[in-house]
């Protein structure tokens, strides 16, 4: 027995402290019982380590080094650990502003696997998971291109669409450019078209989407005037309207937030309202996103009452989506 006893002490493998401690700081502080395994420790070693407070269990096989309250990071390391192997995904991966709340973790597995499931842990099963894996980030995330167009292809509406690109574009997660190329692997994707049509607006610094959507959605389902596009100032700085009604002095401009985001731009674009005003007698009502795909109706009868304030004398139509008190402007 004593010969036994000394060749199992020969053979163990030796308590790696020092790897065991890179491992907590890599992971802010969250670690696996087959890590602290791997590094020569044993299941008494981790039981100790709970009971002394010194661990804390988050879920079964998952540790965090303190009792504290969990921070964002170590909720999502303690999701990919305990899934493993498995990454971010979705808004987690990409970092907007979800990420510091309270909402859930989103990760993504092998679509062949099965996973526990955890209260505020989605799982998300993916067809390409080692395609769209960043294995080497702190934790492991889905690829952002993808993870934004996972979350794109899940939202509700076009208006939701909008804004989870403008999102990802203005925290400058990615580019355009880089979104239209992900793209081209999804052939079935839901609203292809339409966030394809958003990201090349994005990418050139264009509104045609939001011009398409105005001309359809609020000026012809309304029955509002036919306007004169892309017609040049004439008074001012030099540039073009993007609908005008000169007849009854009025400029709707379609403003798609892409390329109009620094102060320059902006600034530019006040400018060109007020020389509009002041050298061509032109009211000019400046719309986005949500004006024309979200309340395209009530926008309609805005802009009806303005065009009749200075002198159209047409009502506006109502369309198979208006409630009945949104049409008929006099």
């Amino acid at each position: 027995m004593g010969w036994l006893s000394a060749r199992l002490s020969v053979m163990a493998p030796t308590p790696d402290v020092a790897r065991l401690q890179e491992l907590l700081d890599d992971q802010d502080g969250v670690i696996a019982r087959r890590q602290v395994i791997g590094c020569g420790f044993t299941v008494p070693y981790i039981r100790c380590r709970v009971r002394r407070r010194e661990w804390a269990t988050i879920y079964p096989g998952t540790y965090v080094d303190h009792t504290g309250p969990l921070t964002w990071r170590q909720r999502a390391w303690a999701a990919v650990l305990d899934a493993w192997p498995s990454a971010l995904s979705h808004a987690s991966a990409v970092g907007t502003a979800q990420d510091h709340g309270a909402g859930p973790i989103h990760i993504m597995v092998a679509r062949h696997r099965r996973v526990t499931r955890r209260a505020s842990v989605v799982v998300h099963y993916a067809a390409r998971f080692d395609e769209q894996v960043l294995c080497d980030a702190h934790p492991p995330r889905q690829r952002v291109e993808e993870a934004a167009l996972d979350m794109v292809a899940l939202v509700s509406s076009e208006m939701r669409v909008v804004a989870c690109l403008t999102e990802v574009l203005q925290a400058r997660k990615t580019t355009a450019e880089r979104l239209l190329v992900a793209l081209q692997s999804r052939p079935r994707m839901r609203r292809r078209a339409f966030v394809e049509g958003v990201l090349r607006d994005a990418r050139d610094g264009t509104c045609s989407v939001l011009e398409y959507g105005y001309l359809t959605r609020v000026e012809r389902a309304h029955g509002l005037p036919r306007p004169h596009r892309q017609s040049p100032t004439g008074v001012g700085r030099k540039g073009f309207r993007d609908v005008d009604y000169p007849d009854w002095h009025v400029v709707v401009e379609l403003d798609g937030r892409f390329g109009h985001d620094d102060v320059h731009a902006r600034d530019q674009d006040m400018e060109r309202d007020l020389d509009a005003a002041a050298g061509a007698d032109r009211e000019t009502l400046r719309i986005g996103w949500g004006q024309v795909f979200a309340r395209a109706c009530s926008t309609a009868v805005k802009i009806g009452k303005v065009l009749n304030r200075h002198g159209w004398p047409g009502a506006v139509a109502s369309c198979p989506h208006c409630p009945s008190s949104d049409a008929g402007s006099p």
